[in-house]
């Protein structure tokens, strides 16, 4: 069990996106590990899949007579139907939602700010930012029939610093982060808790895609980091579970910054 969760995980629902891989994938196998039904929401149906399929062999299924533990949803945060067919979906299946993590990503092609094409720019604001308030505008609600939820949204080390080359993804990044202030503001009072992560390079399928799957891009990122190493998908799957716990009931608005020292000043 999670330190200090109390149990408060167990028969409660996680929405969690961008869960086909990396990140999403390892906090929704956490849920999972810690009782949780789970929601597996991705654009990739493949990827789902396997998700699912990894939390079944967690023991996902207690019974063919019971709900599944896990459902793959195919979910396209940048477009509101796809968002709420999602959470529908999971409302049908569960009864209820008390745990969402929006952290559906995708990183940037590298280009100095005005050598950004206005489509790629669109492209990542799209994905990292506005699809988080698309999940936002329609978890929020459904947290306030049933009396509250927490949530956590996926920033990054580049939501604290700036990047070059990054311009849209710091920028879509920094933007998660003050989105996440102001929802926290709108309903601490009702019993709804928004914190972010902004995690720093961490060894996932993004970061091979980032670094070029090279040995020289690999040790590039590592050199940047003062623990010497990358960090894990499960390290942030560990701080997001935590972020949903009870022991964390009196943190509200916070950006969570997992980067080994990356941005220590």
């Amino acid at each position: 069990m999670l330190p200090n969760s109390n149990g408060n995980f167990t028969g409660k629902v996680a929405f969690v996106t961008g869960a086909a891989n990396g990140i999403g994938r390892a906090t929704a196998l956490a849920f999972a590990r810690e009782g949780a039904n789970v929601v597996v929401a991705d654009i990739s149906e493949q990827g789902n899949q396997e998700t699912v399929r990894m939390i079944e062999e967690l023991g996902g299924r207690a019974g063919a007579s019971l709900l599944p533990k896990a459902i793959a949803v195919k979910c396209d945060v940048t477009q509101a139907e796809d968002v709420k067919t999602a959470l529908d979906k999971a409302i049908e299946t569960f009864g209820r939602l008390d745990f969402a993590f929006n952290n559906a990503g995708v990183e940037q092609k590298n280009a100095a700010t005005a050598e950004i094409e206005a489509e790629e720019w669109d492209r990542i604001v799209n994905i990292n930012l506005r699809g988080v308030f698309l999940c936002l505008k329609h978890e929020i609600p459904l947290m306030l029939k049933q009396g509250g939820g927490a949530i956590v949204n996926t920033s990054s080390g580049a939501g604290v610093i700036g990047i070059k080359g990054g311009a849209a993804y710091t920028a879509a990044k920094h933007g998660v982060i003050g989105l996440t202030k102001s929802a926290a503001l709108d309903y601490a009072s009702q019993n709804i808790r928004v914190n972010a992560v902004a995690p720093g390079y961490i060894d996932t399928p993004m970061m091979d895609r980032f670094t070029g799957g090279t040995s020289k891009g690999r040790e590039q990122v590592i050199s940047e980091e003062p623990v010497g190493r990358m960090g894990k998908p499960e390290e942030i799957a560990a701080a997001v579970l935590w972020l949903c716990s009870d022991a964390a009931a009196f943190i509200v608005g916070h950006a969570m910054v997992i980067d080994g020292g990356q941005t220590v000043q």
